[in-house]
């Protein structure tokens, strides 16, 4: 468990029969029932009920055999891609739209065939399964498209959440706009939109930056923007990775910075860390927790501008110029997040830095910019 836990908590919870739908059997309604009755909840804790779905596969079953059919005036599916959100960890997180279009397409793209089987075992559908994943969509690309020109209703899914987001599926959805193929989204989950809205960070504005480059350079750069953006910063981090974004995000968006840790959400163990980044880094610099991870960080607030001295800005551009930058772009990242004008940085690197360069001078075109 994490180090931090809930305040005091009673759950009570209240079950209605009349609130679930006729597809349930009644020996499965007497028997939630049965359960929760006998469930004693205790002070001081919070109790996560998980439902077992290999104990009653019938209601899987039961609940595709039940999917509506579309009323005669919307017709049968019309063909084209459909992007279809799945479970990124709660089998019940699926819509009945999700269902329907599965079991009506012709096939099914999936990013790992043998994951995505289970989910239509579950869900007892037959719907032949193809793999489409980023070491194959390339060659995919044209067999899938002579499949949709024909007709066919292709439906992609991923191993979770909604194709195309940190995930295969943005190429072949570009690829039908372009011949003019119809791309139906099928909304579902999606691991970062569930974190921000549980987050308690601001919800206004948010920026979703998803996985950061796995080159040092590339991710500081990318770091150093997020911090000083004025809205709320989304990462999904590997979780042997975690350690590592917490001590380049603490030294470039400070210690005190406000963040929430989301891990395994809407599955058995979900949990949410918050407090600040310093925090943080010390509770996760000895272990490191499983599962998804969803990090929030939040928004640099307004503050009067100052002025960074001529040693801090030095000292920026000594950090990029060391890690492979060339001289003109250290100088454009390091005014990308001041307020001191950019010809004076540039003079500044020349001063200090142009001599150890060599190969950039007075008439960089840098320079010719600025003028």
């Amino acid at each position: 468990m994490l180090s931090r836990r809930l305040p005091s908590t009673a759950v009570s919870f209240s079950w209605r029969r009349s609130r679930l739908p006729n597809l349930v059997p009644t020996q499965t309604v007497q028997m939630v029932q049965t359960s929760l009755e006998s469930l004693s909840v205790c002070p001081n804790k919070v109790c996560m009920i998980a439902f077992c779905y290999s104990t009653s596969p019938q209601i899987s079953a039961d609940l595709t055999d039940s999917i509506p059919q579309p009323p005669s005036k919307q017709g049968p599916l019309q063909p084209g891609l459909y992007l279809v959100g799945t479970p990124i960890g709660n089998l019940e997180d699926i819509t009945l739209r999700a269902l329907r279009v599965l079991k009506s397409a012709h096939v099914i793209l999936s990013e790992d065939t043998r994951h995505s089987g289970k989910l239509l075992h579950h869900y007892n559908i037959k719907t032949p399964l193809l793999s489409y994943h980023k070491f194959n969509e390339t060659q995919r690309e044209q067999t899938v498209l002579k499949r949709l020109k024909e007709g066919e209703i292709v439906a992609l899914i991923s191993d979770a959440g909604m194709p195309g987001i940190s995930d295969p599926g943005t190429e072949l959805a570009k690829l039908c706009v372009h011949e003019n193929i119809p791309v139906i989204p099928i909304p579902g989950p999606s691991a970062f939109v569930a974190a921000l809205s549980a987050s308690g960070l601001s919800t206004d504005e948010f920026t979703f930056v998803g996985f950061l480059p796995k080159h040092a350079g590339s991710r500081r750069e990318r770091l150093m923007v997020s911090a000083n953006e004025a809205t709320t910063q989304i990462f999904y981090v590997p979780p042997h990775k975690l350690r590592q974004f917490l001590e380049e995000a603490s030294s470039l968006f400070g210690v005190t910075r406000q963040c929430v840790i989301a891990r395994e959400i809407t599955k058995v163990h979900e949990e949410f860390w918050r407090g600040t980044l310093g925090e943080a880094e010390e509770v996760f610099s000895t272990r490191t927790p499983r599962g998804e991870i969803t990090v929030l960080v939040e928004r640099k607030e307004n503050s009067p501008v100052e002025t960074p001295s001529e040693s801090q800005l030095e000292d920026e551009l000594r950090d990029l110029i060391s890690n492979g930058h060339s001289l003109s772009t250290a100088v454009k990242l390091v005014a990308d997040g001041t307020s001191v004008r950019k010809k004076t940085i540039y003079s500044i690197a020349l001063r200090k830095f142009g001599k150890q360069l060599g190969s950039e001078s007075h008439e960089d075109p840098c320079k010719r910019q600025l003028e």
